[in-house]
């Protein structure tokens, strides 16, 4: 069995795998746990500050929880700075840390060199990444295909494409049977009916700690035909090239290139109304400004906290947003 990388957020998912590695997404083993609030827990219990975003301490009382993860890949530049102090509390305690940087300009030749020295470090070579890249090209295709299902046939809800996704940046640390389980959900949605829904949302910004959002949504007479950031995570097949698919990667680098991406989007699916999620203590909440100022529908900017249900305010805002729109 290959030995277990973690990642802090989506990677060159090629390299870890070029280099008989797995890897394991700690945002998605943490929000997965059968009680992550408790994860949250052993962070604060550790020292971690109360206002820290939970990511970050979820990721570490996860690392905590998987003894088997004593490697990881963090991504130093174009995330959240609090993820590198919360691997050097890791590096402290004897974890191997490997940095990775996106560069904040999109400089080809400064990727090119953080991805050449994660090769190497990793024991591989970009060339045996560019053929994982080749064997992956089927099912991120498979991907697209989900996601435009979600808005164009109507017949797959928000939470499930919210779902396949998100898990694309470890493809749930088996990238075979991933695809099994997106063949299976093909084959279980070819006879569903299109999805009869009024009001078309986009949901932008970093994946939600909120348990029930999609459900509510539906319930409410809406439903999510656009997911920004898991749609990124999912990746471009048809880039060229390894360095290509990772520059058209938006979510490491300017608020320009999402807010383009998320305006294209939003006009090619009918979106109505764009539900802007920001977390708690997260740098990324003042970029709502831009968001807000830049796209031409109604923007509703939730913001949540600890893992688990909304509470009672949260859903009276959606609701009142849904029904405005």
């Amino acid at each position: 069995m290959a030995e277990k990388i973690g990642i802090t957020t989506t990677i060159p998912v090629e390299i870890v795998l070029a280099a008989g590695f797995t890897p394991v997404d700690l945002n998605n083993i943490f929000i997965t746990d059968s009680d992550p609030p408790a994860l949250v827990r052993v962070a604060e219990q550790r020292g971690y500050p109360g206002n820290t975003c939970c990511w970050v301490k979820g990721m570490y009382g996860a690392v905590k929880k998987n003894p088997y993860i004593n490697k990881i890949i963090a991504v130093t530049q174009g995330d959240c700075t609090n993820t590198l102090a919360m691997v050097e509390t890791l590096q402290h305690n004897g974890m191997k840390i490997f940095p990775f940087a996106y560069p904040f300009d999109k400089d080809m030749t400064f990727l090119s060199d953080q991805m050449q020295k994660l090769a190497g470090a990793l024991g591989t070579t970009i060339e045996a990444a560019e053929g994982k890249r080749q064997e992956l090209i089927n099912l991120r295709k498979k991907l697209q295909t989900l996601d435009r299902l979600t808005w164009e046939e109507n017949v797959i809800t928000g939470q499930e494409n919210h779902y396949y996704l998100v898990s694309s940046s470890d493809f749930n640390q088996d990238p075979e049977k991933f695809e099994k389980e997106v063949d299976d959900f093909f084959s279980e949605i070819k006879e569903r009916a299109p999805l009869k829904k009024n009001i078309r949302l986009g949901f932008a910004g970093v994946p939600p700690v909120l348990s029930d959002l999609y459900r509510f949504i539906e319930e409410k007479g809406a439903r999510v035909v656009f997911n920004e950031v898991q749609r990124q995570f999912a990746m471009n097949p048809e880039c060229d090239g390894l360095l290509g698919q990772y520059l058209s990667y938006t979510y490491p680098y300017d608020i320009k290139g999402r807010i383009e991406d998320i305006k294209r989007e939003v006009k090619k699916r009918g979106v109505q109304g764009v539900i802007h999620y920001v977390q708690s203590f997260c740098h990324h909440q003042i970029e709502d400004i831009i968001l807000r100022d830049s796209l031409d529908v109604p923007v509703l900017t939730l913001e949540g906290d600890k893992p688990g249900a909304m509470d009672a305010r949260t859903r009276l805002r959606i609701e009142s947003f849904i029904e405005m729109l």
